[in-house]
């Protein structure tokens, strides 16, 4: 199956994601507020939200998400666009669950215990990789206890290698993704752990030409959700979704804004 992934925004983006913030909600959250609507109600279309920057979003709309987003509610004849919270992704889910916004462009499954007003498409959207970077000879990836023997780095805050990373050699956390691989430039550390798509394009700003080890450490479903006010909407956006899948358009979304980063 064909695989996209996501993580955490990229604080080096945070100026570029705030400005597409600001563009989208600057008149519709202001009417929602004066009004009592939502956001989407105010700008008449259906809103979701997410917490990921390049490859996925981008100024121009033209990211993974933003094109897939677009022409998935375009099938069921609705207009659709994808807001972005790139310092805050709790806010996001609350404003889902609260009805603020129409639902979460790509997330885990599960959601739903904790914000029981989000109902999750089940059609998947992408898989979300969790892998390690090297700057030196490759080695196979395929448990945790490979790393043992390395100098490792991740970001502070990521559940996913908090809990499984083991006490090797040494471990450094970092605060954000500049810091996560200015350790591997600099030598400093053997192993950055990260995500795939925004790891390969944050390492090309860098000048790092980095080994994406393989296999994944781990590999996470994702998946739309959408606020139970749309209940009748969660199985047609899944049918459309995987029409798109096996018409071929879903690949060349895949093609043109994901797939160019692994050559």
């Amino acid at each position: 199956m064909i695989t996209a992934r996501a993580s955490l925004a990229e604080p080096g983006h945070r100026s570029i994601a705030a400005t597409i913030v600001i563009r989208i909600l600057s008149f519709t959250v202001c009417a929602a507020l004066g009004l009592g609507l939502s956001a989407a109600q105010a700008s008449n279309k259906i809103v979701l939200s997410t917490g990921v920057l390049p490859p996925y979003t981008n100024l121009e709309r033209s990211g993974f998400l933003d094109q897939l987003v677009v022409a998935v509610f375009r099938d069921v004849g609705l207009q659709a666009e994808i807001i972005v919270y790139p310092t805050a992704t709790e806010r996001g889910m609350l404003n889902a669950n609260e009805g603020v916004d129409d639902g979460l462009a790509m997330r885990v499954a599960g959601l739903e215990k904790q914000y029981p007003n989000l109902m999750r498409v089940p059609e998947e959207v992408a898989d979300n990789d969790f892998v390690a970077y090297t700057l030196g000879e490759p080695f196979v990836t395929d448990s945790w206890e490979s790393l043992s023997p390395y100098v490792v780095t991740y970001i502070i805050g990521w559940k996913v290698f908090e809990q499984n990373v083991p006490k090797g050699k040494e471990l450094t956390l970092v605060r954000d993704v500049d810091q996560l691989f200015g350790l591997l430039k600099s030598r400093r550390a053997d192993v950055a752990l990260y995500e795939r798509w925004q790891g390969l394009v944050k390492t090309r700003e860098m000048g790092i030409k980095v080994q994406v080890l393989e296999p994944p450490l781990v590999r996470t479903k994702m998946y739309m959700y959408l606020h139970k006010k749309h209940a009748a909407l969660v199985p047609r956006v899944a049918e459309a979704l995987a029409k798109m899948k096996r018409d071929g358009r879903y690949q060349r979304i895949f093609d043109a804004t994901l797939k160019p980063l692994a050559d």
